[in-house]
């Protein structure tokens, strides 16, 4: 993986990450939590983003601990900073994560907590209220979002929470480019899971070329080992020293994902990281919305302004169209 110089919008983006700093100055010593452990590329990418960033600004990372390993009642020191990992799993689709971050917020009264950039999202807004609940009781409690609709959401209820807009970890990545020179045209790098759409199932069916997604981007034997690190953690609970190892190893799933993007010129995708990580390699890309609406809010929050980005809108009751945002 090389570096690639020169003057771009998505070096604008790199530098409203220091909002950030407003939270967790330079210099600061933070524990590090809910790091990811498995198979989620776009999580990979904002980890090494994240861990890129701490670098950059001298914050010192005294333990780290995902969601299977973080131990109850865990002393932590009183001039720490508590930073859970952003991504978009704020809410009620993923509630291990979000126990999580409600556990911290309830059980360390006495720190700064920091939740890094997140989308929100919740079905049932009985639990949007017991979250609520929980983090404005927090007194030094930090929240980043990726989005204007997430914004808006976290203003209107998280009355006692500081509140941030700031783009995706992912961002400190910038700029990155595969070795590989492009032979081939089209990816479609498409979702599996509870966030895939009709409108993009009927764009499976009506196009060719080659489709994956994180799943199929690894093999059976990376997906193995990843299940293993997992395991690892959750039976070691933090007395294993699995961490590092994972680290290592998620630089090798990373420079796949990017290899293999490195592949084609050019990607349609509704995995908002397949759209980051091909504004971060500043290559072409359509991206097409998701379920509820995350991506078409982080693109016309963030990467409207790259000109290699465009966005797939589908109203309710037409054929999906492509639509040039760049104002």
């Amino acid at each position: 993986m090389e570096i690639v110089r020169g003057s771009h919008p998505m070096e604008e983006l790199k530098s409203k990450l220091t909002t950030i700093l407003k939270a967790i100055p330079p210099g600061s010593d933070i524990y590090y939590l809910d790091y990811p452990v498995h198979g989620n590329g776009g999580d990979l990418l904002i980890m090494k983003g994240t861990e890129a960033f701490f670098r950059e600004y001298r914050i010192r990372v005294r333990a780290r601990y995902s969601v299977l390993d973080f131990p109850d009642a865990l002393p932590i020191p009183r001039d720490c900073i508590i930073v859970l990992h952003g991504g978009g799993n704020f809410g009620d689709l993923y509630p291990v994560h979000q126990k999580l971050r409600e556990r911290v917020a309830a059980d360390y009264p006495g720190h700064r907590v920091v939740m890094l950039p997140q989308t929100i999202y919740y079905k049932d807004v009985k639990e949007f209220e017991k979250t609520a609940d929980v983090l404005n009781g927090h007194p030094d409690l930090h929240l980043f979002v990726r989005d204007t609709v997430s914004l808006d959401m976290a203003e209107d209820k998280f009355g006692g929470v500081n509140v941030y807009l700031c783009p995706d970890m992912a961002h400190q990545l910038w700029p990155i480019r595969s070795r590989i020179a492009p032979g081939k045209e089209v990816l479609r790098f498409l979702r599996t899971d509870i966030e895939k759409t009709a409108g993009q199932q009927r764009l499976e069916d009506e196009a060719g070329g080659d489709c994956l997604d994180w799943p199929s981007l690894y093999s059976r034997a990376e997906r193995k080992s990843i299940r293993l690190f997992s395991d690892m953690l959750r039976m070691g609970k933090g007395k294993l020293p699995v961490g590092p190892v994972w680290s290592k190893y998620t630089d090798r799933l990373v420079r796949k994902a990017v290899e293999r993007f490195g592949d084609y010129r050019s990607v349609q995708t509704s995995r908002l990281h397949g759209h980051i990580l091909s504004c971060l390699m500043d290559k072409p890309n359509v991206l097409i919305d998701n379920a509820y609406g995350k991506n078409a809010s982080y693109y016309r929050t963030w990467t409207r302004g790259i000109a290699t980005a465009k966005l797939m809108a589908e109203p309710a009751s037409s054929p999906a169209v492509v639509v040039n945002q760049t104002l």
